[in-house]
């Protein structure tokens, strides 16, 4: 049972949410175990509503911010603004409680615990679609097209499609359809424990668009309260 002391372990603990999306959603894990989780459907709000959800996960998994050993967040790509907050706030944490956090994109966390080759996908609005290749010796860095100018894949790579019309880029790139393993925010957190102890960079906004790229992806966002 989620936050039951009985099933804890002297594994760490990870808070990871995400706010990229039109959601705030979110987990708490200790090892492979989760302690807690949530998602909340959200338009907008996600600034106001972001931490004290954090907190309701926590209190739910029977913890104290304190108890934290890393925090996780969604790096996008998805909504400009949403991905200002929860990189922002997952840098404030950390920076606060003097922990590490680490960034996942939405593309590598719908490809978490799949075997590879893995083609995943998102919404990028105005019929484009937002693409990545992971766990290949030929990876495809995240790009944004649309289902008429998909990449060209290496001959016999026949990959698993998750994600947004992935029957559709299964159809054409002869592979198959998927569903992810874990809900967005359980991958982020089990992906980030699984990099704790590598030397990982701070979480940096993942803007693939160019009209969503004017702030440099190495300058910190703004701390929001």
């Amino acid at each position: 049972m989620p936050g039951d002391p009985e099933d804890r372990t002297d594994a760490p603990l990870v808070i990871a949410f995400d706010t990229s999306s039109a959601h705030v959603t979110g987990a708490v894990l200790q090892g492979e175990t989760v302690l807690a989780q949530a998602h909340e459907e959200m338009a907008k709000g996600q600034a106001e509503r972001l931490m004290g959800f954090c907190q309701e996960l926590l209190d739910t998994a029977g913890l104290r911010i304190g108890d934290l050993d890393l925090v996780a967040t969604g790096t996008g790509p998805g909504n400009f603004t949403g991905i200002r907050i929860s990189v922002s706030a997952a840098r404030g944490l950390a920076l606060g409680l003097g922990i590490p956090a680490i960034g996942l994109s939405i593309l590598e966390a719908q490809a978490f615990g799949l075997t590879g080759p893995v083609i995943s996908t998102l919404d990028g609005r105005r019929d484009a679609i937002y693409l990545q290749m992971l766990q290949t010796d030929a990876p495809i860095a995240p790009m944004l097209c649309d289902l008429d100018t998909l990449p060209e894949l290496p001959d016999g790579i026949s990959p698993a499609c998750v994600g947004f019309r992935s029957g559709d880029v299964a159809e054409r790139l002869s592979g198959r359809s998927t569903a992810s393993r874990f809900p967005v925010a359980e991958a982020i957190g089990r992906c980030a424990l699984k990099r704790l102890h590598l030397d990982n960079p701070r979480p940096a906004p993942l803007y693939i668009r160019p009209a969503d790229a004017a702030p440099a992806r190495d300058t910190a966002p703004v701390i929001l309260t």
